[in-house]
C-alpha cells in the first residue's frame, strides 16, 4: 500500500513563507515525477508545481518566482518552499506522485496525498 503523507501547513501571514513536505511510503519500486496541487474553497482543484525524476521543476504562472519545488529521491519526498505569500494562496495542498509498485502486480499509477491546510491571513 502506497501513502503519501504531508506535513507543514498552517497559518501564514500575508507576505510570510512556508514550507512543505510529502514523503511516500510503502512497496514503492520507483518514483516518477511528483508535484503539488492546491484546492481553495468554492474553487477547483489546480497545479502548482511538478518535479521531474532528476529534478526539473515547472511551475504555475502564479507561482513563478515565490515558489520553489525541490525533492529528495533517498527520502521519496517532495518539498514545496513557499514565499511571499498572498490570501489567495490559502487552500489545502495536496502532494501527487507518479508511483510503480510491483507487487502484488506491477503497476504504474499516480497517487495523492491527504492535503495540508495552508492559510494566509493577518
Amino acid at each position: 500500500q502506497v501513502q503519501l503523507v504531508e506535513s507543514g501547513g498552517g497559518l501564514v501571514q500575508p507576505g510570510g513563507s512556508l514550507g512543505l513536505s510529502c514523503a511516500a511510503s510503502g512497496k514503492i519500486f520507483s518514483i516518477y515525477a511528483m508535484g503539488w496541487h492546491r484546492q481553495a474553497p468554492g474553487k477547483q482543484r489546480e497545479l502548482v508545481a511538478t518535479i521531474t525524476t532528476s529534478g526539473s521543476p515547472k511551475y504555475a504562472d502564479f507561482v513563478k518566482g515565490r515558489f520553489a519545488i525541490s525533492r529528495d529521491n533517498a527520502k521519496k519526498t517532495v518539498y514545496l518552499q513557499m514565499s511571499s505569500l498572498k490570501p489567495e494562496d490559502t487552500a489545502v495542498y495536496y502532494c501527487t506522485a507518479d508511483i510503480q509498485v510491483l507487487t502484488p502486480s506491477p503497476i504504474r499509477n499516480d497517487y495523492w496525498g491527504q492535503g495540508t491546510q495552508v492559510t494566509v491571513s493577518s
